[in-house]
């Protein structure tokens, strides 16, 4: 499949290395953070969990305006908010490069506020920047895929500036680890997570 062959050969040029020492301290300096919107965050979160050098996935919800909103409010779709992944990432295990090109890699850009049979605004391809750093990665990202003509579609993601993150109701946390037998995480969560093992295969965490 060529978007699957192409991103897979832009991971490769990636600056990370694969033999770099992960068992230094971890120090809160080299912590960073993005929040991510790709669909269902239960999707997205399950993938994260997986990546080397990510230390949290959390699911929540950013880009509306009213405060402490719930699930039942943003699936109404009238909220602004989308359901999201706030990412805290080791800077010296991955970085803003790899983490994007795994972002677009698991989900579907080209669909406006909708990933497969899930639609609405709070589904929507966005990401949440902090500072002018990680909206010049995801920009460049972006024009990467388009001078590639990865997909036959426009890109739709958006990129929004941060504001703030509510984190989701406690039985929105590790929903896939904690759900595999259902049947969306079945039909859904899997054949994400394993397109993501088939193409990050070298960056993945450790199973105990």
């Amino acid at each position: 499949m060529k978007k699957l062959i192409l991103i897979s050969l832009l991971s490769t040029l990636s600056m990370l290395g694969q033999n770099k020492n992960t068992t230094k301290p971890l120090k809160a300096s080299n912590l960073e953070t993005i929040t991510l919107a790709g669909g269902c965050y239960w999707c997205v979160e399950a993938v994260y969990e997986n990546l080397m050098g990510v230390q949290s996935a959390v699911s929540g919800y950013a880009g509306g305006k009213t405060p402490d909103p719930t699930y039942e409010a943003v699936s109404s779709g009238r909220t602004g908010y989308a359901e999201v992944v706030q990412i805290t990432y080791d800077k010296t295990v991955t970085n803003l490069d790899e983490i994007f090109k795994v972002f677009f890699t698991v989900h579907d850009p080209t669909t406006l506020n909708r990933q497969g049979a899930d639609e609405g605004t709070q589904y929507r391809s966005a990401i949440f920047y902090k500072n002018e750093e990680q909206k010049r990665a995801a920009q460049a990202v972006i024009n990467d895929l388009k001078k590639a003509k990865i997909y036959d579609s426009p890109i739709v993601t958006t990129l929004e500036p941060f504001t703030k993150f509510y984190k989701a109701e406690m039985y929105h946390q590790n929903y896939y680890e904690n759900n595999k037998n259902q049947p969306y995480c079945e039909r859904v969560i899997q054949p994400k997570l394993e397109k993501f093992e088939k193409v990050f295969k070298n960056r993945l965490k450790k199973k105990n």
